[in-house]
């Protein structure tokens, strides 16, 4: 593993300064526009290129060198970062150029993303790509709690224009890492029947590989069903919260959180994960809808702390494996596609709770388990009503949905036995590779 680990360590410099880059202008936006709307835009603004774009950027991805495409995609990022700096530096940084590069960048990153994930499948052994996509997963969680705290520092002490900056040194050291590494890729000998034909040839490629193996398909259905029920989850948290507790009990459980997705990543990058990796899946999903159901029923900020945790804790262990299992079972010359047809159908519901968490909470559930509501006279008596309660009372319902969903896929036959029936994509052969 050493070659990953060699770029993994380049990737986490640009994922920390991107982190801080990014916290810091959400800061900026809203300083100057004390609109939580336009603080959200730039969220929204950030989900739309995978959504959009993910089946062409896989096909560029198995079309040309992933590594070349990896440097391109950082190099687009760097630069974009630095006319932000500029516009800062001058006095003309607007919230419409924040928009725009915001756009650019997570655009460059779709690419960036699905180039390294298959670079992970052909520098890393396959019973070690659990390990790996834990280890990535940390860089992730690592950057996630330290990008606040430098951003708070800095903000106040270099302003906006040095922590873009600072960003833009961070996309140097990865391009500069990953220049200096000799990464493995499919040669010219095996690329050649694709490059002669036109662009758009193969396009739908992922979609017909993922529907042609069931329990790929089953395992896809289930990994979006529940990131539904956590983005609703993550969406009405800090609502939730607020009804029982102060602002700081909230930044506490933001910590909490962060920590168990690094414990989280960090265990799996350890050890590797379960053997059976579809059934610890099931297992740690099932047990994500308990501390959901939990959660609901009693409203402490030591309940939800342990909630938020063990959420998180689980998270990156259920991620790591789900990403080895596509890894060891898809080819090396379709994965970008592959890996964006999965991204994007278990993504896309991220944004779809986005924009239900607050009508389901405001008019559907809050209402119900109001003083007189609907529901007050019989689940009131239980969970209690007033303010807050219709929340909790939707996190039990997805908690319970979590469960069942878990259950269901254990039952499904094709997806319990993917790593069993699904044959092993095939290993490179050395013959077949060239080194850049």
């Amino acid at each position: 593993m050493k070659k990953f680990v060699v770029i993994w360590l380049g990737q986490l410099v640009s994922q920390i300064g991107s982190e801080v880059s990014s916290f810091a202008l959400g800061i900026w936006v809203y300083q100057k526009t004390g609109s939580a709307t336009s603080f959200a835009m730039t969220l929204l603004i950030s989900t739309i290129p995978e959504l959009l774009l993910a089946p062409l950027a896989g096909l560029v991805v198995d079309r040309f060198n992933r590594k070349r495409v990896m440097i391109l995609s950082d190099v687009t990022a760097g630069l974009t970062t630095m006319g932000l700096a500029y516009l800062a530096a001058h006095g003309q940084l607007m919230v419409g150029w924040i928009y725009v590069g915001t756009f650019i960048i997570s655009l460059v990153q779709v690419f960036h993303f699905l180039a390294y994930s298959a670079i992970v499948t052909i520098t890393v052994p396959k019973e070690h790509l659990a390990r790996a996509n834990g280890l990535m997963q940390f860089g992730e969680a690592f950057a996630t709690i330290l990008a606040p705290v430098i951003a708070g520092v800095l903000v106040v002490s270099i302003r906006i224009t040095g922590v873009i900056l600072i960003d833009c040194s961070s996309f140097l050291v990865a391009v500069v890492v990953l220049a200096a590494t000799r990464v493995p890729h499919l040669g010219e000998d095996a690329e050649a029947p694709e490059e002669s034909k036109p662009w758009w040839v193969g396009l739908d490629s992922g979609w017909w590989f993922i529907w042609r193996r069931p329990g790929l398909k089953a395992l896809l259905v289930v990994f979006a069903l529940t990131n539904f029920a956590f983005s609703l989850f993550r969406a009405l948290l800090v609502p939730y919260v607020l009804t029982f507790a102060s602002p700081a009990a909230v930044g506490l459980l933001f910590t909490l959180g962060g920590l168990g997705a690094l414990a989280g990543s960090g265990l799996l990058g350890a050890w590797g994960g379960p053997k059976d990796r579809v059934r610890g899946m099931l297992a740690l999903w099932f047990l994500d809808g308990i501390l959901l159901a939990l959660g609901g029923i009693w409203p402490a900020v030591s309940t939800t702390a342990g909630v938020v945790f063990g959420v998180l804790l689980f998270g990156p262990i259920i991620t790591g494996c789900s990403q080895a299992i596509w890894q060891s079972k898809t080819p090396l010359e379709v994965q970008g596609r592959v890996f964006a047809v999965r991204r994007m159908v278990a993504f896309s519901c991220t944004p779809l709770a986005y924009i239900a968490a607050g009508p389901l909470a405001d008019k559907v559930f809050e209402p119900m388990m109001a003083k007189n509501g609907l529901l007050a006279s019989t689940v009131g008596t239980v969970i209690g009503i007033g303010p807050g309660r219709g929340m909790a009372l939707l996190f039990i319902v997805l908690g319970i949905g979590v469960c069942c969903t878990a259950l269901l896929g254990s039952l499904n036959p094709r997806m319990r036995r993917i790593e069993v029936e699904l044959e092993e994509a095939p290993v490179a052969n050395v013959a077949d590779l060239s080194f850049n």
